[in-house]
């Protein structure tokens, strides 16, 4: 008998418990600023092509002691950057509504704005779906701002395929639930 069991009955059976999680198994729920003066609505965020689970880092500090270095973990790190990418749609309503939220963080035409530190009620909600669009996992990016919006590219050319657009937000840190035990 050998002594690893990672045999190709093995994965079929644990394949068959677990199944996979699908790349389509992804929505942006909400997003607000912390003031809810800017909220994108379950209406605009069908047009959120996709994205990402934010990723976790923890810092490690080395400590040396006669001649080793030891590895002592600290604290989290996060990326502080999320990037989302839309369709624009017919009106261009959600860029708009983005575009403003940055003239509200920093007004060129005044030279004024709220570039204060965002608060905890600006935030992402993301969340990781199973077979029948339940919650697996949700994630909250807290402290969101506004980064940048990005260009939409426009071609007298084309074939009549949506044009689309990228958003980055900054954030503080990630809130993360389960809603299934593994």
């Amino acid at each position: 008998m050998p002594d690893v069991r990672q045999t190709i009955s093995d994965f079929y059976r644990v394949a068959q418990e677990r199944d996979f999680s699908r790349d389509f198994q992804f929505r942006v729920l909400n997003v607000q600023s912390g003031d809810g003066s800017f909220t994108i609505t379950e209406d605009d965020l069908v047009y959120a092509k996709g994205g990402s689970v934010p990723g976790r880092s923890i810092n490690v500090s080395e400590i040396p002691y006669m001649g080793l270095n030891f590895r002592v973990p600290g604290g989290a790190t996060y990326t502080g950057e999320y990037t989302m990418s839309f369709y624009s749609d017919r009106v261009d309503s959600l860029r708009s509504l983005l575009l403003n939220w940055t003239r509200d963080t920093f007004d060129d035409a005044t030279s004024t704005g709220n570039y204060f530190i965002a608060k905890e009620t600006s935030i992402v909600d993301l969340v990781q779906l199973d077979t029948q669009l339940n919650r697996v996992s949700q994630f909250t990016l807290v402290g969101a701002f506004p980064i940048s919006v990005g260009d939409v590219a426009y071609d007298p050319a084309g074939s009549g395929a949506p044009v689309e657009f990228e958003v980055n937000l900054g954030y503080q840190y990630v809130r993360s639930q389960n809603y299934q035990s593994i």
